[in-house]
């Protein structure tokens, strides 16, 4: 990655740099403030804010590589005098070298490189983000395997991979051959949390389609009960803004809980708010899914409005995508369905965090019974109750679990 942050970071470190160990040098300034200005340029170029778009969309347009060419020339004119400035101190010899990283990773960005620069197999997606001020230009590996296998072939150690979400369907065939592995040991140590008694997993019926224009408001009304049963203290968790607005304009009508909404705050202050809240319902989309940690009653129940497939649009899964098609393989069964469900692993995962923790996963996506595939999904969460009957989840909530006495974390491991 190289990003806007890093080049104004690395400017103002130069600047820094320069009046403690090279104040005769005052024209590493004026090549330091030319890099910034290069750099802010380039945002200007990259267009609107929000864009997450494959570099291919933008390369040939004549305003971004100008922006490109200026940016990488006065990269390279700062540092011939920076390597000489770079003997003044070690400051300045690290900023020498950052300067060298970041000169490396702008050069895959022109537009005169060839798309043979890389080894067939090691051929990265180039893409790109922009935000109100910064941008951020990403080279992706497509195939993560090969190179994988480089760092473990140097070392005859053993390694060893433990998550709660490596496993898609009881099977560690996806992410074993996402990364290379070959005749591996695998093992499931079984969780510590009784969801038999601790969880209640609630597929609603009658929904419309999630295309449909009506389904995230539909999948809302069936959620009203719910919360009025769990007395909020609920996640609902999207897979897109959109859908999380239109549900905070529906429910803030219908529900008498504080409702807190991504964005309306910082994520650790909004998470804070929710801890402190009584009866708090937070709504939220990918950030949400999962590196939450809420334990105790707080969090007590987790909806989810649809399963997680990543956006087709996304110029990392459709370069994979394009990847597996060459190769004769189906994209759909064997990548975007594995990546789905470890997302919801994930999100799932964010309701039971403790032995004494109980709750309701409501999931709206009615393709987990229509679908075949959704039976994959079904059989990699956690064994839940699973019920379709609203007075189950309210009896659910009126009654005690039982909490297992043990605190060992949840592990699966290769």
């Amino acid at each position: 990655t190289v990003s806007s942050r890093q080049l104004i970071g690395l400017t103002k470190d130069i600047i820094a740099e320069q009046v403690n160990d090279a104040s005769d040098m005052a024209e590493l300034r004026d090549y330091a403030e030319e890099l910034e200005k290069s750099a802010r340029d380039l945002r200007i170029t990259l267009g609107d804010a929000g864009l997450r778009e494959a570099w291919l969309n933008i390369q040939n347009k004549p305003v971004v590589n100008r922006s490109i060419e200026s940016l990488i020339s006065t990269l390279k004119d700062l540092l011939v005098v920076l390597e000489t400035a770079a003997e003044r101190g070690r400051g300045l010899e690290q900023c020498y070298e950052r300067g060298q990283t970041i000169l490396a990773r702008l050069k895959m960005f022109q537009a005169s490189r060839s798309e043979n620069d890389d080894d067939a197999e090691n051929q990265s997606v180039l893409w790109y983000e922009t935000y109100t001020k910064s941008f951020m230009l990403h080279a992706t590996p497509i195939d993560v395997a090969s190179i994988f296998q480089q760092h473990t072939n140097h070392f005859a150690n053993a390694w060893l991979f433990t998550s709660a979400t490596l496993q898609v369907n009881q099977k560690f065939n996806h992410f074993a051959e996402n990364i290379g592995l070959e005749n591996y040991k695998s093992g499931v140590w079984d969780s510590p949390f009784d969801y038999q008694k601790q969880s209640l997993l609630f597929l609603p019926e009658n929904l419309p389609q999630p295309s449909e224009p009506a389904f995230t408001k539909e999948l809302m009304k069936a959620a009203i009960p719910v919360l009025i049963s769990s007395e909020g203290r609920a996640f609902v968790l999207f897979t897109s803004y959109s859908a999380m607005h239109r549900a905070h304009d529906y429910l803030k009508q219908m529900l008498p809980f504080e409702l807190l909404v991504q964005g309306d705050l910082p994520k650790h202050q909004l998470l804070e708010k929710f801890r402190q809240t009584d009866n708090a319902v937070l709504l939220g989309t990918s950030s949400f899914w999962e590196g939450v940690d809420v334990r105790g009653e707080s969090l007590s129940c987790v909806i989810i409005d649809k399963l997680p497939f990543a956006s087709p649009g996304d110029p990392v899964m459709q370069a994979r995508i394009d990847a597996i098609k060459r190769n004769g393989g189906q994209p759909f069964m064997e990548f975007q369905v594995p990546q789905a469900v470890i997302t919801l692993k994930q999100g799932v995962g964010r309701l039971i965090r403790d032995v004494n923790d109980s709750g309701v996963v409501m999931l709206g996506d009615p393709r987990l019974k229509q679908k075949s595939y959704g039976r994959i999904f079904l059989n990699s969460l956690p064994s839940m109750p699973v019920t379709s009957d609203v007075k189950d989840v309210e009896r659910f909530f009126n009654q005690s679990s039982t909490a297992v006495d043990t605190d060992t974390p949840v592990s699966e491991a290769v």
